[in-house]
């Protein structure tokens, strides 16, 4: 065996090493950047992800003063 040849399956072991690390080092990121946002909220719908089928608002319209005064609704919700 020469000594080029050698050098070759050297280069060629370093290159496998590398683009393994690189593979894994991407598929890592992927994983952690997916894992790391927060699922949404059971139960709550948005015009963005709920669509033109979700539900309407459940609290009822707030009233208003026949006089013209400002009036303050407040609504409770629960769990």
């Amino acid at each position: 065996m020469t000594a080029s040849g050698g050098r070759r399956r050297v280069w060629r072991r370093i290159l496998v090493v590398w683009a393994v690390a690189v593979i894994g080092g991407g598929v890592l990121t992927l994983r952690l950047q997916a894992s790391a946002e927060p699922p949404p909220p059971i139960g709550w719908y948005n015009s963005e992800h709920g669509g033109p089928e979700a539900p309407a608002s459940p609290t009822p319209p707030c009233p208003s003063a026949g006089d013209g005064r400002a009036v303050l609704c407040v609504y409770a919700t629960g769990p």
